[in-house]
């Protein structure tokens, strides 16, 4: 009776046992797929950068190889660095979490946190400061002196997510015209150059009568076009708009969030990856950011949302 009670003993012990490891193994099973512990969200076997053209497509791509390799080594993660065709194009790959790293401008930024959630974590400086401005870029002997000027002419737009080269000069445009479509009540036409540089060309080259850009895109294409501060002018500048983000999918863990942060700011004591930054486009140094900064470019956009076309 003892030995059978023993046996007994033994078999409920080693079935708690075995149940004990299932659950373990379980939970461990969990946990990786979840991809983020605690904090939520996943950890991805794979980090993907997404830019988007300020210069030629090719020279970012090879600019930003040895910036992603350092963050890399920072977060434990591989990093891929990767060119997108332009910021719509980058909004809906963070969207659909094939970008998880963004840098996104302000207004692509409340775009992508509007419709798929995007956060901000930093944003850049330049010249000691978080706001820029944009411009308006006209050929020198166009004989056009202000904004009364533009009306009827083709306009050049980096792209219509674009904070500088679109939204800003929209609203203002807008605003002081009293137009509900700037783009069809104001301009002839509108051409879609694919960055801020290209915009410029269009109008050096005489494809556009005026380029938005941001102050002074200019300069981007100086070296293969030395006459460009001769042969264009300025005409004006909108209001001060919220420096551009670097931004991250909402898919992320909160730790990997954190990580990717602070590998980011400690590139402030790198020289060799600001310098970077300041190539691709022009930063000076990265600054922490929240959502609220950017509700300016919200209620920018909240304005005149359901009477301009984004595609």
């Amino acid at each position: 009776m003892k030995k059978l009670l023993s046996l007994m003993l033994v078999l409920v012990l080693a079935l708690g046992l075995a149940a004990c490891g299932t659950n373990n193994e379980e939970g461990a099973n969990n946990g990786g797929n979840n991809g983020g512990g605690e904090s939520g969200g996943e950890t991805p076997e794979k980090i993907i950068m997404g830019f988007v053209p300020s210069q030629d497509s090719d020279e970012i791509a090879g600019t930003v190889e040895p910036l992603a390799k350092q963050l890399e080594e920072e977060i434990g993660i591989p990093v891929e660095g990767k060119v997108m065709t332009n910021y719509s194009a980058l909004v809906e790959a963070m969207g659909s979490n094939q970008v998880q790293i963004g840098f996104l401008p302000a207004f692509g930024y409340v775009l992508a946190h509007q419709k798929h959630g995007v956060e901000v974590i930093l944003k850049s400086e330049r010249h000691g400061s978080d706001t820029y401005r944009a411009q308006y870029v006209v050929r020198a002997d166009s004989g056009i002196e202000n904004l009364e000027d533009l009306e009827g002419k083709v306009w050049a737009v980096p792209d219509l997510t674009s904070t500088s080269g679109f939204l800003f000069p929209a609203a203002q445009i807008m605003d002081k015209f009293d137009v509900k479509d700037v783009q069809t009540e104001f301009f002839s036409d509108t051409i879609q150059a694919g960055g801020h540089d290209n915009a410029v060309i269009s109008v050096l080259e005489g494809d556009a009568d005026v380029a938005t850009t941001f102050d002074d895109a200019r300069t981007t294409i100086e070296e293969d076009y030395p006459e460009v501060m001769d042969k264009t002018k300025v005409i004006g500048y909108t209001e001060d708009i919220p420096n551009d983000t670097i931004s991250v999918t909402k898919e992320l863990s909160d730790d990997l969030q954190k990580k990717i942060k602070e590998a980011f700011l400690s590139f402030n004591d790198n020289e060799d990856m600001i310098k970077i930054m300041n190539e691709v486009y022009s930063w000076d140094a990265i600054r922490e950011a929240n959502n609220d900064e950017y509700k300016v470019v919200a209620d920018t956009y909240e304005k005149f949302k359901d009477t301009i076309t984004l595609d």
